[in-house]
């Protein structure tokens, strides 16, 4: 077999003509190779702090909305209570107009019922009335003569102006 030199190996050309590509270009690709790389890392980096602002400004957000939906939930917690005692309130208050207005014509029907008896009351007096003027004219009639009965009405005549007086006294 023939013995092959170094030099005329391709893999050793191959990492020859690397390395001298890199030893004469490598300064000028790495250059902007890395600011190439900088730069997206900048924007990286911007990007998360921005992706870090916003999700402290949804979670700040998040609280508000909460603290707001538990404040609107305490006052429509209070408007309802307020509400029911309203209701409570104006429901007594027509239970007790109720009751005054029935108390009211409860003692209007016993001021008729009193104003009624104390007519019939007047009613029975004065049939009464008439009934004993009936009874004493019918007496009076048979008992006395026209002659006693003219006397008796001079008398009457009379002694009327000393009943008056003491009937004003």
């Amino acid at each position: 077999m023939r013995s092959v030199s170094i030099f005329q190996q391709a893999g050793f050309w191959y990492a020859t003509s690397f390395v001298l590509f890199f030893a004469v270009f490598g300064p000028k690709i790495w250059k902007p190779l890395t600011q190439l790389l900088d730069a997206r890392a900048d924007r990286i980096r911007v990007e998360l702090e921005e992706a870090a602002r916003l999700r402290r400004e949804a979670e700040q957000m998040r609280e508000d909305a909460m603290r707001e939906r538990e404040q609107a939930y305490a006052e429509a917690n209070a408007v309802v209570e307020q509400a029911r005692k309203q209701a409570e309130d104006m429901a007594a208050k027509a239970r007790l107009d109720a009751e005054e207005m029935l108390r009211r014509r409860e003692q209007m029907a016993r001021d008729r019922i009193s104003a009624a008896e104390r007519a019939a009351v007047e009613e029975v007096r004065a049939a009464a009335v008439e009934a004993a003027f009936g009874s004493a004219r019918r007496v009076i009639g048979e008992t006395i003569d026209a002659q006693s009965a003219s006397a008796f009405i001079d008398k009457a005549i009379a002694d009327l102006p000393a009943s008056l007086t003491a009937h004003a006294a």
